[in-house]
């Protein structure tokens, strides 16, 4: 059975189960799990999209815990926000989510199967990952973006690559522009569209803006925001932001010395209770 936790009360250890945090999140996040109707036709929450259990990860230099028996459930078509000090482990935690470091067996389940029983590229298509700084192979913008569904033999066409980079917030003209003339932001957003022509299921953000311009900043969100409305995208995102994750996150997970010590809506950060937690959200905003 689910362990039932107090939103503003911190927690340390046991399971936390985002979609129980959900009962007076914003309007929009609740209409992607489930109507208020069905909640008191079935009280049980929808099955995670990716659940958490027990992960544990030490240094191999020093041996020091990394991350120490994080448990989360992440419902499916929500952005969840995880902050926190420097050093907490939160880039640890999310690449563990696409085995970018092999996870102990069990502990990491995507759709309630253990992400290690399945093949690694294939995973990789389903829960795709942008990194700090965008990574563009030589060529053009178009051949960036088909560079995924070549690899299983399927050539997208002139205008499927055109959709995917008005997903990313790209100009469709920019399809033939070589990725070396790029700036930063448009080289991100290519990223994006490169990842998102996998058809993922997840997302995972690591500091995607972190090396943007505001304006940038602002395309990069907006186009996870709209991903999720049009796709039910899920989305994890790892930021040193509080204001970004305010913006666009429905949930937020507060990560302090390897350990979830509370998650909170957006809204409702100033609530949190553990001191680190605290002292971090009071510095940073």
């Amino acid at each position: 059975m689910k362990r039932m936790i107090d939103p503003r009360i911190p927690s340390t250890s046991g399971e936390i189960d985002l979609s129980q945090r959900m009962g007076s999140a914003a309007e929009e996040a609740r209409e992607l799990l489930v109507t208020v109707d069905d909640l008191a036709a079935d009280s049980s929450p929808p099955a995670p999209k990716i659940e958490v259990r027990e992960l544990t990860k030490e240094s191999e230099t020093t041996g020091e815990a990394i991350l120490r028996g994080v448990s989360v459930a992440v419902p499916a078509g929500v952005i969840v926000g995880i902050i926190g000090p420097s050093g907490s482990g939160k880039s640890t935690l999310l690449r563990a989510l696409n085995r970018l470091w092999e996870p102990p067996a069990g502990s990491v389940m995507l759709d309630g199967r253990d992400i290690r029983d399945l093949d690694v590229l294939a995973l990789r298509r389903r829960v795709g990952m942008l990194f700090q700084m965008p990574a563009l192979f030589d060529g053009t913008v178009a051949d960036n973006v088909r560079y995924g569904p070549k690899l299983k033999g399927i050539d997208l066409s002139d205008e499927e690559v055109k959709k995917l980079l008005v997903m990313a917030d790209l100009e469709p003209s920019l399809a033939s522009k070589s990725s070396s003339e790029l700036s930063v932001g448009q080289a991100q957003r290519v990223a994006l569209a490169r990842t998102l022509a996998n058809e993922p299921e997840v997302l995972l953000l690591d500091e995607p803006t972190s090396a943007l311009d505001p304006i940038s900043t602002q395309n990069i969100e907006e186009a996870i925001v709209r991903l999720k409305k049009t796709r039910r995208m899920t989305t994890v995102m790892v930021s040193h932001s509080v204001k970004q994750i305010q913006r666009i996150a429905d949930l937020v997970c507060l990560l302090v010395a390897g350990e979830i010590v509370e998650v909170l809506e957006p809204s409702r950060l100033s609530e949190a209770r553990h001191p680190m937690a605290r002292r971090f959200l009071e510095l940073s905003t």
